[in-house]
Order: structure tokens, then C-alpha cells, then sequence
């Protein structure tokens, strides 16, 4: 028989067929996985291995020999055949494991406008009731008062990283945001007392981000983790941690309301660490302000005229 004729008469055989097949021959601890599966099963799509075998209570251990006993060779494959099988079978799960849960893809515009706002201000809110000032108060006095303070992210925590450092330059704090593992270990290996090192990953469990951070520990800094879960490894690595919150309903592929918590706690960040010394931060805003004011083109009169208009100014 030709090959590609084999092939068609030998189908993949799904996921949840493997599961049910080798149930019976199953040890206890993986009868839970089985179950877990059975029940959820798009859980391996947005739980880490780790996360799956505290849900099914077992152990990350047990997860790859399940993975392995229905024929796959570790919890990686076996999460592609997991979303391999959605995209055949389902397009609507598949929506809803990758992009999000609050809004299918044929709803209105409106829909999705109000189901964003909702995810946002969700977010936002539950940051800002969550958060503690005089944690915040702490952490941005030691910030205030450090000799240099090296800021870690990875992927799009970088770029929240380079935010704050921007921010905080200019206001008088020795700071360099690192978003490559190499050069951040490299900086965080000469960090010594006297210096801080702040860590951002929304999951917490970033492994770049986590080896930064605690070499930096290791060499004498004090550590700040900014991350949505206080029992992360990330958090549980650092001296002082913040918390951020977003919601689980729109969380594919990078979900922007995570985001603006961040922004929202770097912010506040931002801002107690100018309450510390406003004479100082006054001066040196006013002098980078006017460092740059001559790249700004100025308006011709008539347009600024216009624009005053606009905004509904007298002129």
C-alpha cells in the first residue's frame, strides 16, 4: 500500500481517545490528570506543567510519565496535540483558548469595545484595591536612596522595564533596565549592598527574569518583584513584592490589561519615588525638559490658533 495511503487510513488519534484508552491501566495519581482532562480538557493550553499537577494534586513528575503513557514525550507535545486537536475539531474552543472567553469572534464591534473595558477596568481596579501604599512607600524610599538600581523584564515586561527606567532618569536615579538574560546577569553579578534590582513578570515564573533577579540577591541588592501572583517563584525570590492583577478572561496572546496594571503600579511607583526628594526631582525634570525643548517644533501662528479652537480656548 502506498504510504500516503496509509496514512489516510490511519488517522491521529486524538487526545481524548489516547486518555480514555489507557485509563484503565492507569496508577492513581494519573487517573487524576485523567480526570482533570476529561473534565477541562483545554487546561494544558494555559496551565504550565507545574500548575496542572497542583490542580490534579499530583506532581510535575507524574504529568510527563501521563504524557508519556499516552504516547507522547513530554508535556511540551502533548500541548500541541492538545491545540492541534482543538483547531480540528472546534473552532469556537479554539477562540476561546486562544484569544479569549468575554467575546466570540462574530460578536459586533460594541461587544468587544465593552468586553475590553470590562477586562481594563477590571484589571485596574482590582490593582488598585489589592495594592499597598506603605509597601509601595517602602519600596520606592530604598529606590530613592540606592546607589544604582538595575530593572529586569523579559519580552513584553521588557518593555515595561525600559518604561520606568526612562522615567526614573530623568529624575535623578542611577538606573538601566536590562531586557536580554546575558548582560542582566552580567550586571546583576556586580550589584553589591547599597543597590537595588526590580524584577517585572506578570506570571512570576519568567526563568530569565528569576536568575537575574536572584543573582542580583545573591549579590547583596535588595530585590522588588512586580507580579500578579505573591507565591510566585519570582515573589517568593524578593526582599519586597508588589502585586498586580488581571483578569483571566482576555489573557491571549499578551493580554494589554495585564499591562496597564503594571503601568498603573509603575506609576504609582514612579510618583512616590519623586515624593521622596521633589526639590531634586523638580530640577532635574525642568533640565531635561529643557535639554530637548529645542527639538520641539513650535506651532505657526495660525495653527495655533486652530488647535486653541479646538480645545475651545478663547484666543
Amino acid at each position: 500500500m502506498p504510504t500516503a495511503a496509509r496514512k489516510a487510513s490511519h488517522p491521529t488519534v486524538r487526545v481524548r481517545d489516547r486518555i480514555v484508552s489507557r485509563l484503565p491501566q492507569m496508577p492513581a495519581a494519573m487517573t487524576k490528570i485523567a480526570e482533570l482532562l476529561l473534565t477541562n480538557p483545554t487546561a494544558p493550553l494555559h496551565l504550565s506543567i507545574t500548575e496542572l499537577s497542583r490542580q490534579a494534586g499530583t506532581s510535575p513528575a507524574t504529568v510527563t510519565r501521563f504524557c508519556r503513557l499516552i504516547g507522547y514525550s513530554g508535556y511540551v507535545p502533548f500541548r500541541v496535540a492538545v491545540a492541534s486537536d482543538i483547531g480540528r475539531g472546534d473552532s469556537a474552543e479554539s477562540w476561546r483558548a486562544d484569544v479569549g472567553r468575554s467575546f466570540g469572534p462574530k460578536d459586533p464591534p460594541h461587544v468587544v469595545v465593552q468586553a475590553l473595558l470590562a477586562a481594563h477596568t477590571t484589571s485596574l481596579q482590582a490593582t488598585a484595591d489589592g495594592v499597598d501604599p506603605e509597601q509601595v512607600s517602602r519600596v520606592a524610599a530604598v529606590i530613592a536612596g540606592c546607589r544604582h538600581l538595575d530593572i529586569y523584564g523579559i519580552g513584553g515586561s521588557g518593555g515595561m522595564a525600559e518604561e520606568l527606567a526612562s522615567r526614573l532618569y530623568r529624575i535623578g536615579i542611577s538606573v538601566h533596565a536590562w531586557t536580554e538574560a546575558h548582560a542582566g546577569l552580567a550586571s546583576a553579578a556586580l550589584q553589591r549592598e547599597g543597590s537595588v534590582a526590580l524584577a517585572i513578570s506578570n506570571t512570576g515564573r519568567t526563568e530569565e527574569t528569576i536568575e537575574m533577579l536572584s543573582q542580583a540577591g545573591s549579590s547583596g541588592a535588595f530585590t522588588i518583584a512586580i507580579t500578579s501572583m505573591a507565591s510566585s517563584p519570582l515573589a517568593v525570590v524578593a526582599d519586597a513584592h508588589i502585586t498586580t492583577y488581571a483578569t483571566d478572561a482576555y489573557l491571549q496572546p499578551d493580554d494589554l490589561a495585564a499591562k496597564h496594571a503594571q503601568l498603573f503600579v509603575l506609576d504609582l511607583l514612579y510618583l512616590s519615588i519623586a515624593q521622596q526628594n521633589f526639590s531634586e526631582v523638580a530640577t532635574n525634570l525642568a533640565a531635561s525638559a529643557m535639554a530637548v525643548s529645542a527639538h520641539r517644533r513650535v506651532l505657526p501662528g495660525a495653527a495655533r490658533d486652530r488647535s486653541a479652537k479646538r480645545e475651545g480656548l478663547n484666543v
